[in-house]
């Protein structure tokens, strides 16, 4: 296709997907599900495993391989701007006043799902031959290991503000143990190649070069951001240059941690944490939002969508064997994270708030196990049962957050310095 043809179908594509992502929105809203799991069923829908299944012809037509190469940087920019705001919104006072929790559900996030998830690895590896014949037992069990940490980070941040958790302690504690989970949950990801690969030069630079970014963003650019913007509250107005350069640092970061392969998701996160707050960030937040959310963003639900098949297990052995694995998932997940925040002294109500929130998978699996099938890692079959996995824990997030914990309003802490 011509750069023409490829913008013309691009337009289409774009009226598409928001009126099909509305429309199952819609939907959804009936069963109390929020905008973005109506944005992943749609996503799933409008690829091979419903729409390529049943209309082929008309998925061809609509997404030829050739626009994949425009659709995937949009939604690669759609992403990494709702990360960005998500950031901005992000409150580290918060996150300083319950440390322990955070490090508390954080842990218990990842030890957990990753040693019930090795133990799968191990049986699958041992016991059947859904893995490769490349694949090694200890790539086998730190791969099914990282992939049952992953917490689904941006969609866990879309539903936190869907529900009006930003600010709380409840959504706080989930966005920073999430965040911490998914970064190592990456690092694991890094090990796995590096030694399926033979180059552990690879996870050196991933693991590294993703602590160096968060020291250098939170010790170096912050401050300085800071000492800027007393000259933009005097005036009381970000200039659209202004505007532009924080954009501008956005990006440096997203490029910087796709580079390092730890996904741009983390580089636009720090790099919002580390603006200033107040009219600055106000400012972003009011100039990004509706666009990014309304009309990007969809973009990248749609594409992981598109790349996902979820008909590929045939026989009852292996659905009994995707049953396991989700057990694993929720136990290892939800389970372990409502007890570890229970533990720390957060109430019952918003431990449980907490378990059912990180529990949630969603596309962020979606991608890992779509890397390590690209890579020879796992198996068709063992990326459905991840993938089926990832969906219902998705699903099951809100319906069970209702249920339990309620739709009563969490208190939001104050911003610091406006206690009163």
């Amino acid at each position: 296709m011509t750069n023409l043809q490829l913008a013309i179908q691009l337009f289409l594509q774009l009226a598409i997907i928001l009126m099909v992502c509305r429309v199952v929105g819609m939907i959804a809203a009936r069963f109390g599900q929020p905008q973005v799991v109506a944005e992943m069923i749609a996503g799933v829908c409008m690829g091979p495993s419903l729409m390529g299944l049943f209309l082929p012809d008309v998925s061809k037509a609509l997404f030829p391989p050739d626009s994949m190469k425009v659709l995937f940087p949009l939604s690669q920019l759609g992403l990494a701007l709702y990360m960005f705001i998500v950031g901005l919104e992000f409150r580290m006072d918060i996150v300083k006043k319950r440390f322990g929790s955070s490090m508390a559900v954080s842990f218990a996030g990842m030890a957990a799902p990753f040693i019930l998830g090795a133990a799968v690895g191990w049986f699958f590896y041992n016991h059947t031959t859904l893995f490769p014949e490349k694949t090694s037992m200890t790539n086998a069990m730190i791969f099914m290991g990282a992939s049952m940490c992953i917490t689904a980070f941006p969609m866990l941040a879309r539903i936190i503000h869907f529900k009006g958790l930003a600010g709380t302690t409840m959504g706080t504690v989930a966005i920073g143990a999430g965040a911490i989970d998914d970064a190592a949950a990456w690092g694991m990801l890094a090990l796995v190649l590096a030694s399926f690969n033979g180059d552990m030069s690879h996870a050196v630079l991933s693991i590294g070069g993703g602590i160096g970014y968060v020291l250098v963003a939170q010790l170096l650019i912050r401050p300085l951001l800071e000492r800027y913007a007393k000259g933009i509250e005097a005036r009381g107005k970000v200039s659209d240059g202004e505007y532009a350069f924080f954009l501008s640092l956005m990006c440096l970061g997203a490029w910087w941690t796709d580079y390092i392969e730890l996904h741009a998701v983390f580089g636009a996160f720090i790099m919002g944490s580390a603006m200033p707050r107040g009219i600055v960030n106000r400012t972003i937040i009011e100039r990004t939002q509706p666009l990014a959310v309304a009309l990007i963003l969809p973009l990248f639900f749609t594409y992981s969508g598109l790349n996902t098949r979820l008909g590929l297990l045939n026989t009852g052995y292996l659905w009994l064997l995707a049953g396991a694995v989700l057990v694993a998932a929720i136990v290892g997940k939800g389970v372990a994270c409502w007890g570890a925040a229970r533990a720390s002294g957060i109430s019952n109500r918003e431990a449980m708030g907490i378990g059912i929130l990180m529990n949630a998978r969603g596309l962020m699996e979606l991608i890992i196990i779509n890397i390590g099938l690209q890579k020879g890692i796992i198996s068709a079959e063992i990326f459905a049962m991840l993938a089926i996995m990832a969906v219902i824990t998705t699903l099951m997030a809100s319906p069970i957050f209702e249920r339990l914990v309620g739709t009563g309003t969490f208190k939001a802490e104050p911003e610091p310095g406006t206690e009163i």
